[in-house]
């Protein structure tokens, strides 16, 4: 026998309660057999529930042997943003509306990663506009175009001050999921900081794990 790695919330057990026994997930059961009839009723009810055994049996010994369980939930899916100008802009609502997968998940993460090095993401105020434009302002001062020592020009003055906005900013982003929604603050919202003046439509891989 093995321990078993992941966590479950069938019937309140804790991880001690399970293991592995010839690649299948067992349950010990320290309850008295009185309980086993209200527990098998409570565990019928899991047939409608997104993650649950194809098949289950319940043993007089209180063990109960699950065939086949599914506790974690994966999610991979690449969506395409519209063009923008440069700039900093609200996306949170454009990749809602392409993952409605999203609201299956009872707890988990979802990572945001932009598949370009001349674009970024963040998460900032979500209602004032002028935020945006300020960073927009702030980024444009801090790495400037046209320096004399810049050798990687090919596209013009926007090349390598968008290859290094991209990297200060970042590529990803992880984000908690609550009851099927993302668990940001009222005022926070995910940002496509777009640094090409004509960068085009941009591609989002977005991987969710959760249960």
């Amino acid at each position: 026998m093995k321990p078993f790695s992941s966590k479950s919330l069938i019937f309140g057990l804790g991880l001690e309660d399970f293991y592995l026994e010839n690649d299948k997930i067992q349950v010990n059961l320290t309850v008295p057999s009185t309980v086993i009839p209200a527990l098998h009723i409570d565990y019928d009810k899991l047939t409608d529930h997104p993650f649950r055994p194809e098949k289950a049996s319940v043993w007089l010994n209180h063990v109960i042997l699950i065939e086949k369980l599914i506790l974690t939930m994966w999610i991979q899916k690449e969506i395409r943003l519209n063009a923008r100008p440069r700039g900093f802009h609200l996306i949170t609502d454009e990749i809602l509306q392409q993952l409605p997968e999203l609201s299956s998940v009872h707890v988990g993460m979802m990572n945001v990663f932009i598949k370009h090095t001349s674009a970024s993401l963040t998460i900032n105020e979500n209602a004032d506009p002028t935020v945006r434009e300020d960073f927009e302002r702030f980024f444009n001062r801090t790495i400037p175009e046209d320096e004399p020592y810049y050798r990687h020009i090919y596209e013009g003055s926007d090349d390598l001050p968008a290859h290094l906005k991209s990297s200060v900013l970042g590529c990803s982003l992880n984000i908690p999921i609550s009851d099927g929604s993302l668990s940001i603050g009222i005022w926070q919202g995910l940002y496509l900081c777009e640094h090409r003046n004509q960068g085009g439509p941009r591609t989002l891989m977005i991987t969710v794990q959760g249960e």
